[in-house]
């Protein structure tokens, strides 16, 4: 089949490639609709590796995803060919401690679509297990049902946040996880999110998203919004979204005694921070990876207009200029949010 592939020497061709991929009872075959390019797509695009997983071999990419079935396993009863569905990519071993305890998405043996040296979706169909295959509302979309995978990850970290109805949270960074982190929390209960991010046009499509308050750094103090927003008192959640690890030692100054930090984007090196700054305040600290049980959740309150991420696909670009979406992606404008193909 014809597909997105990234060869070893971090070449991107549209070209033929094998994929031999047999339906099982309990599978459906999907053929897509629309696919994202996230970060970790564009990551592997420039530097051929996250951490331990390498691309040694050919590897199709894309995992942020939404299509039609066109074929059901003879087990499988919950979908129907011509239903439209999106996908989520990561299936675990069944039988792992992990699945069995519910924590499928920390699975050691998970295989996740675009992560080496598993295959991805840029391509027109592909085989993918029901339980993990979920029907799309009528008024959702193919491109707002590949974007229930990035705002999993904000839902996932809404939840670790155990958000109380009425808290005050800071997003910091206003890229596309950074904004569906914020939806995520809004629609988990918090009055108002306060956003920040250097870049002015992204925090202006913030503030258009509900009641976010941007805070730009180089312009007025992030901590001096916060204490006027509370009569000093704080902010009660901090997620953090940059995975800059500049930004570690900065973080507990706003939150409010027993606050939270929720650690969402993932920094390339260790960071350090003052643990007495947290500990003075009883900060709890959380991590989120990937996301686990929130799919259905992010697809009912897209159905119900709770989350709206419609003005976060800033862009879309054909199968056949494939490679122009990955070079926009790699540099994206200051504009842009959110890369989508359109299979």
């Amino acid at each position: 089949m014809e597909a997105v592939v990234l060869e070893p020497n971090l070449d991107l061709n549209l070209r033929d490639i094998e994929v031999a991929e047999e339906i099982g009872p309990r599978d459906v075959r999907v053929q897509l609709n629309r696919v994202g390019i996230c970060g970790s797509d564009v990551h592997y695009y420039k530097h051929g590796r996250i951490g331990p997983f390498v691309v040694n071999a050919p590897m199709i990419l894309g995992h942020e995803a939404a299509g039609t079935v066109v074929e059901v396993g003879s087990e499988v009863t919950e979908l129907n060919k011509g239903d439209r569905v999106c996908m989520e990519p990561g299936v675990p071993d069944p039988d792992s401690k992990a699945t069995q305890l519910g924590l499928y998405n920390l699975d050691p043996q998970v295989r996740f679509w675009a992560t080496p040296p598993v295959h991805g979706v840029l391509r027109p169909t592909v085989v993918h297990p029901a339980k993990f295959t979920f029907k799309l509302p009528e008024n959702v979309s193919f491109a707002e049902g590949a974007m229930v995978e990035p705002l999993a990850v904000g839902m996932h970290a809404a939840k670790k946040a155990r958000i109380q109805p009425g808290d005050l949270a800071i997003v910091t960074g206003a890229g596309p996880i950074g904004m569906v982190t914020a939806l995520a929390a809004l629609a988990g209960g918090c009055s108002k999110v306060v956003m920040t991010d250097f870049v002015q046009p992204k925090l202006d499509l913030a503030a258009k998203l509900g009641p976010i308050v941007p805070v730009n750094p180089r312009e007025e103090s992030l901590n001096g919004m916060v204490n006027r927003m509370t009569g000093g008192w704080g902010a009660d959640i901090v997620f953090e979204c940059t995975g800059s690890s500049h930004i570690a030692s900065e973080l507990f100054e706003p939150l409010a005694p027993a606050g939270r930090v929720v650690w969402v984007g993932m920094p390339v090196e260790p960071i350090s921070f003052d643990i007495v700054a947290a500990e003075v305040k009883e900060i709890r600290i959380e991590t989120v990876f990937r996301y686990a049980h929130v799919y259905d959740r992010a697809l009912a309150l897209m159905e119900s207009g709770k989350i709206d991420v419609t003005p976060l696909i800033t862009d879309t670009y054909p199968f056949e200029r494939s490679d122009q979406a990955f070079e926009h992606a790699a540099a994206m404008p200051e504009s842009s949010i959110k890369v989508q193909v359109r299979m």
